[in-house]
């Protein structure tokens, strides 16, 4: 008969709970927890009863929010301002028709009613001659000291009925829509077309291509231009700078508000459409310059 060993068996019955003889493998089994995650469940419950750690956590917010209005500002003021415009000459000059001139009107040119100074003074010199008083040709019954009379009294009538006529034909004696016509016919001026081709060079030429037709030849322009996109982004300007400068009084206005903004996005797709179709150009470059615009005005989302 052969011999017979005596050994423990390696596996017992299951009974709920498992034995294993090696130490080693039970370590291997429980590990012992020597750190616990950042997000983890335990972390937010041991940092919610710390207050050393709730502190921190509060600093580390604010610090983070107050670095994100640091960096909100900079792209702002890189970007510049979508509504107000830069102090330039005629920018300047449509402030000081809109808020209304301090000096005579004729200094500049510019009167109410369609008139010009050159064409208002011809007409007070024609009215001066016909309402002159007729000298008596008889020069044996003529009276000197009568006619110096009548001449200073002529002189003197004229000169009230030029001060009369001026007042009347003053800006500063004109609503808003006077002032805004006269703005308007400024812009025409300054970035019209038919002023422009002349002073400025043409736009970067874009490479040739054969074509099977013709390029037809542009109708030549009649007039003052007045429809171009260049003279409607000026118009739009002029436009918000009378409302931005009513809004600073009233800010109450919801309906100008919402006007203003309308107006502002209107303006930012024509300067988009000049961009793309000026490729950067000379006439974009003055467009920009002349009415002191940001590059916020046409680029991005506009929230106001």
């Amino acid at each position: 008969m052969p011999p017979r060993f005596l050994t423990q068996p390696s596996l017992k019955a299951f009974t709920g709970s498992s034995y294993i003889q090696s130490p080693l493998a039970a370590l291997s089994l429980n590990p012992s927890k020597t750190s616990i995650r950042a997000g983890s469940a335990e972390t937010r419950e041991r940092r919610r009863h710390d207050p050393f750690l709730t502190a921190q956590s509060r600093r580390r917010k604010a610090a983070n929010l107050s670095r994100q209005e640091v960096l909100t500002k900079e792209r702002e003021g890189s970007l510049g301002d979508p509504v107000e415009s830069r102090s330039t000459t005629f920018i300047q000059g449509l402030k000081d028709t809109q808020s209304g001139p301090q000096t005579p009107s004729g200094s500049d040119g510019k009167l109410n009613y369609f008139l010009d100074s050159e064409g208002l003074q011809n007409m007070l010199e024609y009215s001066k001659n016909l309402t002159s008083p007729i000298e008596n040709l008889d020069r044996n019954t003529a009276d000197p000291q009568l006619d110096k009379e009548l001449a200073e009294k002529h002189l003197q009538d004229h000169k009230n009925a030029e001060d009369a006529i001026n007042r009347i034909a003053s800006v500063r004696n004109g609503n808003t829509q006077d002032r805004m016509r006269l703005n308007i016919q400024k812009c025409i001026e300054e970035f019209g077309r038919h002023n422009t081709d002349q002073k400025l060079p043409p736009k970067p030429t874009a490479p040739s291509q054969q074509s099977g037709t013709a390029a037809l030849e542009k109708t030549p322009r009649v007039g003052p231009d007045t429809g171009s996109p260049e003279v409607q982004v000026a118009v739009l300007t002029a436009k918000i700078l009378n409302l931005t400068r009513h809004l600073k009084t009233s800010n109450k206005d919801k309906h100008n508000k919402r006007n203003l903004r309308l107006l502002v996005h209107k303006r930012q797709k024509l300067l988009q459409y000049v961009r793309r179709k000026e490729r950067g150009g000379p006439r974009w470059q003055h467009l920009i310059e002349s009415l002191g615009l940001s590059d916020a005005a046409w680029k991005g989302e506009i929230s106001m």
